[in-house]
């Protein structure tokens, strides 16, 4: 086989090989023998029949046609390894020549990873911000554990801020009732706004039994953007009663004896969160700084192709009917000219960010242990609500465990050029950033008050995303897992 390589631009080439037609005897060996046990043929056991009478029978086009489907992607595999080629995405392929008994010939124009020179990530320096526990934050802690042991007490007076109130909802645009805003029982707290705009005007005053009808502009579903008539009916109102903030009230909510303890406690934890917050920043910043610094080409195709995801996926909860994300995005002050523009510009942002991260990668030599592999399984698994054996038979069917093990190394390859680079705070401290990243889990109180867990530099979702503005990938890895998982 001979093959050479055409660099079309530094992200595609063209690749032209030529086959002989001894190299390609086995393909014929396995389509002659495919075909014999598939025809029937008098005279003949299955499987049986003999190359020349199902040349005669078939014709040799046939013949011709299934050595070549088999043969092509097989020889474009050996030219790309021959070549070194990182390739990205599908190959577009032509057959350019059939000699029967003589050669095959066929090019193949595919997307590549360019060549990227990275610059020294010890030379980076990145400012972050301080890390400041006021008595705020820990009056906010003190505050939701209040909330999570307040008493609820029935009461007959009209609705407000604040009270618990147990409401029921339906709308109509013009004639039409929305089946899907028709709801009945809702638990809602006046004030919290997180439900339907206007509703919280709506529902002060009522008291139980009594109903009210307000327009409001719809933001999900079919309808959204459109304006509708909102009937809410108040079934009941309840006063919540926070607990007083004495030594009574830390036992209860908390392991210590005393208030003063117990905010001492959530000091420490809150600091902690803020630790990583800050860790973060640092990554997030030094990211932002390999990028600036590096010439990046990106592969167009690849840039369409999450382009073309991030379209799917910004409509897919609108049904995919256009005009009602149209008018969605009317309503939020955003023409779709400008969210497409922004689409495009995020897109190829993620699609270079990847592609560094790849190449950060292959210079640090990162490899993936089992033991990542799983923790990653475990903790993607999480977010989509899914046991992890069910996450990785879908992964498996979709063939996207390699995808999860390309964003483990990206994470590792991004951390440890964190770590080469110069980081300080506002004060002009520098901070020991393998310190901040070392944090193994942050305490948190049973309600989860300081919430979540400790997101480490390795978590590729919290480095990439965070430099995409979006979830999504270069090659649509990550749109690929979301539908596998909910496959």
């Amino acid at each position: 086989m001979k093959s050479t390589v055409e660099h079309l631009n530094p992200t595609r080439v063209k690749l032209t090989v030529e086959v002989p037609f001894d190299e390609l005897r086995p393909h014929f060996d396995k389509a002659y023998k495919g075909l014999a046990g598939q025809v029937r043929i008098p005279g003949f056991r299955p499987g049986k029949v003999p190359a020349r009478i199902l040349d005669a029978r078939l014709g040799r086009g046939a013949i011709l046609s299934e050595v070549v489907n088999e043969a092509v992607p097989i020889k474009y595999g050996e030219a790309v390894s021959e070549a070194n080629l990182t390739v990205l995405g599908q190959p577009e392929i032509e057959v350019t020549k059939i000699e029967d008994g003589d050669s095959l010939a066929f090019t193949a124009e595919v997307d590549v990873r360019p060549e990227i020179t990275l610059p020294d990530a010890s030379a980076i320096t990145v400012q972050v911000d301080d890390i400041e526990v006021t008595d705020a934050d820990i009056d906010e802690q003190v505050e939701a554990l209040q909330e999570r042991f307040a008493t609820v007490t029935a009461v007959e007076r009209p609705a407000a801020e604040g009270d618990t109130v147990t409401i029921d909802l339906s709308a109509t645009v013009g004639e039409e009732e929305i089946e899907d805003a028709k709801t009945e029982g809702l638990t809602y707290t006046v004030g919290t706004g997180d439900l339907v705009d206007g509703l919280d005007a709506a529902i002060g005053g009522l008291t139980a039994g009594e109903s009210t009808t307000f327009g409001t502009k719809l933001v999900a579903g079919e309808h959204a953007g459109e304006d509708a008539q909102v009937t809410v009916t108040v079934t009941g109102v309840s006063e919540r009663n926070l607990p007083e903030v004495d030594d009574d009230f830390a036992q209860l909510a908390s392991e210590f004896d005393t208030v003063e303890e117990m905010r001492a406690d959530l000091t420490e934890r809150i600091r902690r969160v803020k630790n990583v917050e800050q860790g973060s920043q640092a990554r997030d910043k030094v990211l932002e700084a390999l990028l600036e610094a590096t010439d990046i080409p990106a592969p167009e195709g690849i840039v369409k192709a999450e382009y073309d995801a991030r379209q799917h996926d910004a409509v897919h909860s609108f049904d995919h009917d256009e005009d009602a994300f149209n008018a969605y995005l009317e309503g939020e002050g955003q023409t779709r000219e400008e969210f497409d523009a922004e689409a495009r510009e995020a897109s190829e942002q993620a699609v270079r960010t990847q592609l560094l991260l790849d190449a950060l990668a292959d210079q640090q030599a990162v490899q993936v242990s089992q033991e990542e592999f799983t923790e990653r399984i475990i903790y993607n698994a999480q977010r989509f609500g899914l046991a992890p054996d069910d996450y990785f038979r879908r992964l498996q069917e979709a063939n996207q465990l390699g995808s999860v093990i390309a964003d483990v190394r990206r994470g590792k390859a991004l951390a440890t050029a964190v770590q080469q680079a110069t980081v300080t705070d506002a004060s002009g401290a520098t901070l020991d950033v393998a310190a901040l990243f070392g944090i193994e889990d942050a305490p948190e109180l049973e309600d989860g008050t300081v919430e979540g867990s400790v997101e480490t530099v390795e978590s590729v979702e919290g480095s990439v995303e965070t430099a995409e503005d979006a979830a999504g990938s270069s090659e649509d890895a990550e749109s690929t897992e979301n539908e596998a998982a909910k496959a």
